[in-house]
């Protein structure tokens, strides 16, 4: 491209204003002439220069501005959360486990209430177990309870062991965070010994979620078994129960299943705890004691230093 002939003649102007001798003149002319000449060449406008990088961090609503002011477009950013539609978000009219197991007398007044709360809840269940069998013709109350503790069994055998694919094919999606939560460097150990009371279903609801007609079944069963359990922290010290000492459990569980799913299977869901269940035992977490504090000279052996013996500290969960 053609560039300004005052522009070139510019370093030739500045050598022959000088006022120096005419050898001079000519070394400065054999200096100029060896050096590369720098000219300014125009090329296209810009209409958006970059700003240059400012060495101060900017916050989101300066880029924004200093963007609105060039003329970009800002794309929104939206919070999307996923959506799992092979299960539900929690239990749909979970079922109240009436105080006492529904062993006081009809004659009282609370007895009657609970009576005439489990007749309600008992209708509504025979609806929904109606509209269950729509689906899967096999469904029977008796033998889904059998196959409901089986179900509980099963899912915590593979949490003692760490089996995560066999868990997630018996837990939904929704408790499976719920019982692998905490225990990522705990080691359990836990039994199931004995049934107590045969298990039996006491609560079925068949709602739809999303759209009408797809429906989700959930089925609560009452399990009175004899288990133990174990927890030791990742030192190998017991936090929580005994291995030795079996006990006595009560224990409310919700299985779900996605009924139009031609491949769904009946998973556990969620446990139900009754408002007038006892609290939970206290977990022991180990502490650190501090111990002396040392000198450069000294060391710990020779201060003959005996560690006190605290009261355990409980932790409740």
């Amino acid at each position: 491209m053609a560039t300004s002939i005052c522009r070139t003649f510019v370093p030739l102007h500045r050598i022959s204003s000088c006022t120096s001798k005419g050898a001079e003149v000519i070394t400065l002319l054999q200096a100029t002439c060896a050096l590369p000449m720098v000219t300014q060449i125009r090329t296209k406008k810009r209409f958006f220069i970059p700003p240059a990088p400012s060495p101060k961090q900017m916050s989101q609503a300066e880029q924004e501005a200093k963007a609105r002011a060039a003329g970009i477009v800002v794309r929104q950013q939206y919070m999307e959360r996923s959506i799992n539609i092979s299960c539900t978000a929690g239990v749909f009219d979970p079922y109240i486990p009436p105080e006492g197991d529904a062993r006081l007398s009809t004659l009282s007044k609370e007895g009657l209430k609970q009576r005439t709360e489990q007749i309600k809840q008992t209708a509504a269940s025979q609806l929904a177990i109606r509209k269950i069998k729509e689906y899967d013709p096999d469904f029977t109350s008796k033998d889904f309870a059998v196959r409901a503790q089986e179900i509980f069994i099963e899912a915590h055998d593979a949490l003692t062991n760490f089996n995560k694919v066999k868990l997630h094919s018996l837990v939904t999606e929704r408790c499976y965070p719920e019982m692998v939560r905490g225990n990522r460097y705990k080691t359990l150990r836990w039994r199931f010994m004995e049934s107590l009371e045969p298990p039996r279903v006491v609560h079925a609801r068949c709602p739809d979620m999303v759209s009408k007609g797809n429906l989700y079944a959930q089925v609560t069963v009452r399990m009175h078994s004899r288990q133990t359990l174990a927890i030791y922290d990742r030192f190998g010290r017991l936090m929580l129960g005994n291995e030795e000492e079996p006990r006595d459990v009560l224990e409310y569980l919700v299985i779900e299943r996605h009924l139009i799913n031609p491949y769904g299977t009946w998973r556990l869901h969620g446990k139900i705890v009754p408002a007038w269940a006892p609290p939970k035992e206290a977990i022991l977490k180990t502490v650190m004691i501090p111990g002396p504090t040392l000198k450069p000279e000294q060391e710990f052996g020779e201060l003959n230093y005996e560690i006190p013996k605290p009261k355990p500290v409980q932790w409740y969960k």
